[in-house]
């Protein structure tokens, strides 16, 4: 998905231009593309745009759009000529940028279907889906009842959809349009969008709710079992702190490998890159420090994964974060990443067998 870098209304016509950091450009008069700009390495943010129009005389006009980017923080820089005046210019930053999403491609409409049809069709899917979460949900269900016992089955699902409840909301606060949940037997959750982001701190809100709920559900639970003295609570606590701790791993396509991404591929120098490099290596040194080898073996393989797509971080399309962003974000990871491995902790110190277990996993 491309980043809308500009789009101006001049003459009674859009005038849109889609980029990306690496430079690859381009340039669209009324919908219709009327210039490119390639991808390179050394782009140093400027660019010039040119194409011809006719005037209502017929004349033949030279049009140039000259452009100024810069990603950090983000601003953008134009000046519109038609011919030798110049018809608009102006800066904008991050709060336009963010608010604006690029256009689809128009397309032909198909006469042989009819708007009747087209809702009709609409209105089956959408039935379609809700009877697919139902089966998907019940299947779910009686899966994990056959392998535990229907309360351990209950209460999994139910913090599979709190952890997907918070990517929905997030999702909902950047008014995207959601398809809801979605319960995969032995897989977990799934929380479907309409819509694609165009920003990664879109991505870092979406991708953190999930476990943040996750870690606000045995926040809960532990002073209801304060409260209670139920075990029941205490359980539930502390295997969904192991949950949402494994979804925070840097792995793709877990929440954690998607921050970790945004993060690292927003940063263009290579003392940030070596930043983020110590932040993870003190990661693994601690996982190990208080042995925690699963966790630390984990976190060397998904660092790695994402250092070594690092070098082509200027060809995402995405709207990088600044460094405002960059910090909220990593303090965001690593506060929950900490929550959770306390709560984990904290049950494995009761003595109970079946509350240590987290605690064991993660040691193995």
């Amino acid at each position: 998905m491309e980043v809308e870098l500009l789009n101006l209304d001049c003459q009674g016509h859009s005038l849109r231009l889609e980029g990306s950091m690496a430079g690859w450009q381009l340039l669209f008069w009324n919908s219709t593309p009327v210039s490119r700009r390639d991808a390179d390495g050394d782009f140093d943010g400027i660019s010039e745009h040119r194409f011809e129009l006719q005037n209502q005389q017929g004349e033949t006009l030279i049009c140039r759009l000259e452009t100024e980017i810069q990603w950090d923080p983000v601003k953008v820089s134009y000046r519109f000529y038609m011919g030798e005046q110049l018809v608009a210019s102006g800066e904008h930053g991050r709060e336009v940028m963010e608010k604006q999403v690029p256009q689809e491609p128009i397309r032909q409409e198909k006469r042989s279907f009819s708007i009747i049809g087209l809702g009709a069709l609409g209105l089956k899917l959408l039935k379609s889906a809700k009877v697919i979460k139902v089966v998907m949900a019940g299947a779910s269900l009686a899966a994990y009842s056959w392998f535990f016992s229907l309360p351990f089955a209950l209460a999994l699902l139910f913090c599979l959809v709190v952890h997907e409840y918070g990517h929905i909301r997030a999702m909902k606060h950047f008014g995207f349009k959601t398809k809801g949940i979605y319960l995969i037997p032995f897989v977990g959750g799934l929380a479907l969008s309409d819509e694609r982001i165009n920003t990664r701190w879109q991505d870092v809100c979406v991708s953190l709710m999930g476990p943040f709920f996750g870690f606000g559900l045995s926040l809960l639970s532990l002073i209801a079992y304060w409260v209670t003295g139920s075990m029941f609570f205490a359980g539930l606590s502390a295997f969904n702190a192991l949950l949402n701790l494994f979804n925070l791993l840097p792995i793709l396509p877990l929440d954690g490998g998607h921050v970790l991404k945004s993060i690292a591929f927003s940063m263009n120098s290579l003392a940030g890159i070596l930043l983020c490099g110590a932040a993870a290596a003190g990661g693994i040194w601690l996982s190990y420090s208080f042995g925690l080898a699963l966790l630390g073996f984990l976190l060397i393989i998904g660092s790695a994964e994402v250092f070594f797509e690092w070098r082509n971080r200027h060809h995402s399309l995405l709207l990088p974060l600044d460094r405002y962003g960059q910090i909220v974000s990593a303090l965001w990871y690593i506060f929950t990443i900490v929550g959770l491995i306390a709560i984990i902790w904290y049950f494995h110190g009761m003595g109970d067998a079946l509350l240590g277990l987290p605690l064991k996993v993660l040691q193995s």
